[in-house]
């Protein structure tokens, strides 16, 4: 993995400095980011799924977790609706992440646009 340029990537409006991706390029280039879910576990395994290859990390402990991601590879965070992803987003980078985005509209989006997913 390396770093990954989304070209359609717009800046999260609640947060300065943060880059939502759309799901749709988010799937095309999922083979070549760390995917980073930060909800619950029931939310994880529960009915709007995980997108595929995601690593589960909850957001309460992502503080004591972040220092085991690569800071030299592109990350994306995804929650359900894209706000909590957008928190965990804005935190990596207070802390030194440059390459990390958030995924739009998180599983509903992903969901709705019927991208594939694992439960």
């Amino acid at each position: 993995m390396a770093q990954v340029l989304f070209e359609n990537r717009i800046e999260n409006p609640n947060y300065e400095g943060v880059f939502d991706v759309p799901p749709a390029e988010l799937h095309q280039k999922m083979n070549q980011v760390k995917l980073v879910d930060v909800r619950q576990p029931d939310e994880y395994t529960g009915e709007l799924g995980h997108v595929p290859g995601s690593e589960l990390m909850v957001l309460d402990t992502l503080p004591d977790h972040l220092m085991n991601l690569p800071k030299d590879h592109t990350i994306v965070f995804i929650c359900r609706s894209g706000a909590r992803s957008a928190r965990a987003t804005a935190f990596a980078k207070i802390n030194g992440f440059e390459h990390v985005y958030n995924m739009q509209g998180g599983m509903l989006l992903w969901n709705n646009l019927q991208l594939p997913v694992e439960r």
